[in-house]
């Protein structure tokens, strides 16, 4: 199996960069991994946020195969703690699908033809964060859910 995070917008802060990249080499020792970044879409000043939804859903689908597991990370989806992650994890590898693919959307969520397609909602917190932070604390939890299904103790650190 594969797992595809998909983002919106790079990240700017280098700091935030290293560490992220520190955990996807780490992830990569139990199952391969990539990070896509979808550029900000431009003149965004100029669309309403039903507009830039739209946009972004179409770029995010775009990326989307049709044998994916699409997961959104969003604030109303099942919150699950680390070792209920997992196990979520353990039971798509045991699914048989060659492709999870998690997406953190834009600053005004998903559109609703993204809704439409995702076979998934997980939420991180009931708290807010920079899009920029999601993706460093969702690989790591990523990272954290495979060191747990190996009984190794980084989850205990």
């Amino acid at each position: 199996m594969t797992i595809k995070l998909i983002a919106i917008g790079k990240t700017d802060n280098k700091q935030l960069t290293l560490l992220i990249d520190d955990y996807i080499k780490r992830l990569n020792f139990y199952i391969k991994f990539n990070l896509e970044v979808i550029p900000d879409i431009k003149n965004s000043k100029h669309l309403s946020e039903e507009e830039q939804k739209k946009k972004e859903g179409t770029l995010i689908l775009s990326k989307i195969n049709t044998t994916d597991a699409l997961v959104l990370l969003d604030e109303n989806g099942k919150m699950h703690d680390s070792v209920a992650f997992s196990n979520y994890l353990q039971k798509h590898m045991n699914s048989g699908i060659k492709q999870v693919v998690f997406v953190i959307g834009g600053p005004y969520g998903f559109s609703e033809e993204v809704y439409k397609t995702a076979n998934g909602k997980i939420s991180l917190s009931k708290m807010t964060f920079s899009h920029q932070m999601i993706r460093l604390f969702f690989i790591e939890q990523l990272y954290r859910g495979f060191t747990i299904l190996r009984n190794e103790p980084y989850h205990h650190r």
